[in-house]
């Protein structure tokens, strides 16, 4: 199994790395904007192959032509990606992959059932759905018996249909496949901590990814949330390209849009985003006069974006028609089912987001169990996966919005207005596209990305925070690890009940957990899935040490300044 790790990390890695290669070599970018650039590119490419082959009604081994394609992309730009690795900050970005996918491959390890919160099936769904690009199952498939193809869209399924066809096609692949991919919206954050506060913000922000609660727990439980995040925050990116230029300038402009509807067809929760961004793109036109240069940038993002999403609802909406196309993804649902006034739906949502269910009083029936660090590691996920201020840490989100109101007030007006504008449209949109009451609150479902940028901007901040603040964030970073990480795999492997109880069974002991995780232990037993940790040869306590070993690397590397001797 380990090898076949190896194998296949390199396979996304390198379909990731080399697709676009030799197309991003004739761009006119930074190395480091060309990493991540190439990354998103060679992403939308690769979906747009496969999806292509399995439209036309081809036999499914024909996609084999994305590894192959991505194998002599690689080839063609050896040289341009040897130069890239030579920057110092490409280098940065590339180095700060490899810890921070290894360290979430690491976390694999310890993942017997998928547990935390509400969090149910929804790791079996979307399974489901890349059997259902890999084996061409009938159209008429419902998915955790609930959702047809139209409710979610594709890319990521796709793709992971592509790998593992390339592999072994079973569970365990498929979750290294999905952590792998969810790992990469690192990029993005680098980039644009690098952007905000110079080069060793990147480094800083890989040391806050790693020990952020809600992006490993993301990143090692396989949905589309984390994969969309990579291109939201790719597409914002480039957006500020295009922004801080007196001309609109066409590559960081396409750039922008593709990265975008690669984000439309990975999860819906980019619809705010999108929404905002499109909204600022034709007020920064407005601003700056609607001359030929504008619209003729704006005609060619607009292709390129279409060119990304057409494809999926065209085959949507002849294979299940516009209603279902339109209709059946889970916030249109909601919306329906729900009774009420969604204007007072969406600011309960918000008010039950931002203050944590411990402090309002309400406990609910959901979590009972009789396991006392299940309990706790309920409470702690509560707070960290859904609450978009505590995501960003115990202390993280305090020293976030401090440092925030202190760029404000030295940032001009139009950056200021910006930033507040667009946090505050994309907050507002984001709960009001959500019709369903939550009690226990949203933020997990559309903020996620804004989450990852708050940890950039922090990580940009690093550097000019004062000593106490600096001790304050480090002490914080040190509680949120122990409480929304080590706590949650050590729940998710049964670890501690397996050195404090050893004489019960395991169906003892998960009986003794809320009903949540009860019911993911049931449809992994009865789907006989192997996990990644069921079957990773590994010994527990060395792959701890080898997870003590890359933290180590990342702290080290977040203390040393670029160009310092290691």
């Amino acid at each position: 199994m380990l090898v076949d790790t190896l194998a296949s990390l390199l396979l996304v890695l390198g379909v990731a790395l080399g697709l676009s290669r030799p197309l991003v070599a004739r761009l006119r970018l930074t190395p480091a904007e060309g990493i991540v650039a190439g990354t998103a590119l060679s992403l939308v490419l690769a979906w747009g192959i496969a999806f292509a082959v399995f439209w036309s009604g081809s036999p499914l081994a024909a996609y084999g032509i994305v590894p192959a394609l991505g194998l002599l992309g690689l080839g063609l730009g050896l040289r341009g990606l040897r130069q890239a690795a030579a920057d110092p900050g490409a280098r940065d970005l590339l180095l700060g992959q490899v810890l921070v996918t290894s360290w979430c491959i690491g976390w694999l390890c310890f993942v017997r059932t998928h547990s935390g919160g509400a969090w149910l099936g929804d790791w079996l769904e979307h399974w489901q759905r890349a059997q259902f690009f890999l084996r061409a199952w009938p159209a008429d498939k419902l998915f955790f018996d609930i959702y047809q193809v139209p409710a979610r869209p594709p890319l990521s399924n796709v793709l992971s249909a592509v790998y593992l066809r390339m592999t072994t096609p079973d569970y365990a692949h498929y979750q290294v496949f999905m952590a792998a991919f969810a790992s990469l919206a690192y990029l993005p954050v680098g980039l644009l901590a690098r952007r905000l506060g110079g080069p060793r913000a990147a480094r800083i922000s890989c040391l806050f990814l790693m020990l952020n609660p809600l992006f490993m727990e993301n990143a090692t439980y396989p949905w589309t949330k984390l994969h969309a995040a990579f291109f939201i925050l790719t597409g914002l990116y480039f957006f500020l390209r295009v922004r801080d230029q007196d001309s609109a300038p066409r590559t960081p402009g396409v750039l922008c849009a593709l990265c975008l509807g690669g984000a439309v067809v990975t999860h819906y929760s980019a619809g705010p985003y999108v929404l905002v961004l499109a909204l600022a793109w034709i007020g920064y036109g407005f601003r700056r006069g609607y001359g030929r240069g504008f619209l003729g940038a704006t005609l060619l993002a607009a292709l390129a974006g279409a060119c990304v999403i057409v494809p999926w609802f065209a085959w949507s909406a002849t294979a299940y028609g516009w209603h279902a196309t339109l209709l059946s993804n889970s916030t249109v649902s909601m919306l329906q089912k729900s009774p009420g006034n969604p204007a007072v739906i969406m600011a309960l949502n918000l008010r039950d987001s931002l203050i944590p269910p411990q402090v309002r009083g309400f406990t609910g029936t959901l979590f009972r169990q009789s396991s006392p660090w299940g309990a706790l590691r309920d409470q702690a996920f509560l707070v960290y996966q859904l609450n978009p201020l505590l995501a960003l840490g115990c202390v993280g989100w305090i020293a976030t919005l401090s440092e925030a109101y202190r760029a404000g007030r030295a940032a001009d007006r139009r950056e200021r207005t910006f930033w507040c504008a667009w946090v505050a449209a994309v907050v507002g949109v984001a709960f009001a596209t959500y019709g369903d009451r939550d009690h226990y609150g949203t933020g997990h479902i559309c903020l996620q990305s804004l989450v990852l940028l708050g940890l950039a901007f922090l990580a940009s901040r690093w550097e000019t925070l004062a000593p106490p603040w600096r001790r304050l964030v480090a002490i914080g970073l040190a509680v949120d690890f122990c409480a929304g990480i080590a706590l949650q795999f050590a729940v998710e492997s049964f670890a501690l009940d397996r050195w404090l109880t050893p004489s019960r069974s395991l169906q003892e002991v998960s009986l003794t957990y809320g009903v949540v995780t009860q019911e993911n232990l049931s449809e992994k037993i009865i789907a006989h899935f192997s996990y990644f940790a069921d079957i990773v040869p590994t010994p527990p306590a060395l792959v701890l040490a080898l997870l003590g070993a890359i933290l180590c690397m990342a702290l080290v590397r977040a203390r040393q300044a670029p160009g310092e001797s290691r």
